[in-house]
């Protein structure tokens, strides 16, 4: 039957009709104002805004403390990919692994079908995975301001908003109780804090230096030098800290040997903190167990002969 057959209607009838359909077929595809009311607006570390039609279900972390972000928010169910580092909780360790930071398998990801994806701003993925029409979120916590941004970005994106600061405040309050259990024998003692195998350290503009400070420690490696400077083994002869924070795969006897080390009253009284693997792991991530990496350092420091004034 051709269209002639039809009854003929008034043209503001026919005109109103169309539109009418035209906003229907719109709402229907997700489409137009309607759709958007919804919608969860987020800017990320690299200025860029982007947009989600609703909160992300199906999550890939390309970074092991964006990883633990999520988890600590109660949405590890929505995670479907991790990085290769990702460790905690142990119920991300069954999850498919898809590479690290600099070789993202991008074939891998796209067939996790992931509504966003998270990762630093220096992943060589951000740009591939956005021209195949997957949604990034680049977030990069290098302080502690940092690490309270991006909690609530990511609770936001995952449609909680507020719970990124309310997980925060709990921290920051988790903090303050560790500060009170410092020996005050060895509040506002100078710390070397070793990192990347004693190649660096961690300074006073590195998250780390900051929850030193938390602590009422003092950081024997000036921030001016950058958050996690390269250092020679003569610098720390002549700050001559009063305590060493080292990774537990380096020996204090190897320590020793290092040019002029021996003579540092912190390996001749034996106080250094060495840490485990996996605790000098969260130590070096910033994300939401900072509070226990502040409780692995005051209770080392609690376990060593203090200083006397």
């Amino acid at each position: 039957m051709t269209s002639n057959a039809l009854p003929q209607r008034p043209p503001f009838a026919s005109i109103a009709a169309r539109h009418i359909a035209r906003a229907a077929a719109v709402v229907a595809l997700g489409i137009g104002p309607a759709a958007h009311a919804g919608a969860i607006r987020l800017e990320d570390d690299r200025g860029r805004v982007l947009e989600l039609q609703a909160p992300a279900k199906r999550i890939v972390s390309l970074m092991p403390s964006l990883t633990e972000t999520v988890c600590a928010l109660d949405a590890c169910d929505r995670l479907v990919g991790i990085d290769r580092h990702a460790n905690w909780p142990t119920a991300v360790k069954g999850l498919p692994q898809v590479g690290g930071m600099d070789d993202a398998n991008i074939e891998r990801i796209v067939a996790l079908k992931p509504d966003l994806v998270l990762l630093r701003p220096r992943s060589r993925a951000a740009e591939t995975l956005e021209r195949l029409g997957i949604k990034v979120l680049a977030l990069d916590a290098k302080t502690h301001a940092d690490m309270r941004r991006v909690m609530e970005t990511v609770a936001r994106a995952t449609g909680r908003p507020g719970a990124g600061e309310a997980f925060w405040r709990t921290l920051d309050a988790r903090l303050n109780a560790a500060r009170a259990r410092v020996p005050l024998n060895w509040q506002g003692r100078r710390v070397y804090f070793e990192v990347h195998g004693g190649v660096a350290a961690a300074s006073e503009s590195s998250f780390i230096g900051e929850t030193l400070a938390r602590l009422g420690l003092v950081n024997a490696v000036p921030g001016s030098l950058g958050p996690f400077p390269k250092m020679n083994p003569e610098f720390v002869v002549r700050a001559n800290p009063d305590v060493l924070m080292v990774s537990a795969l380096g020996e204090i006897s190897a320590m020793a040997t290092r040019p002029g080390w021996s003579a540092l009253s912190a390996i001749q009284r034996g106080r250094v903190c060495s840490f485990a693997s996996a605790r000098f792991d969260l130590m070096m991530r910033p994300g939401p167990r900072l509070d226990e990496a502040a409780d692995a350092i005051v209770n080392c420091l609690a376990s060593l002969d203090a200083p006397r004034n």
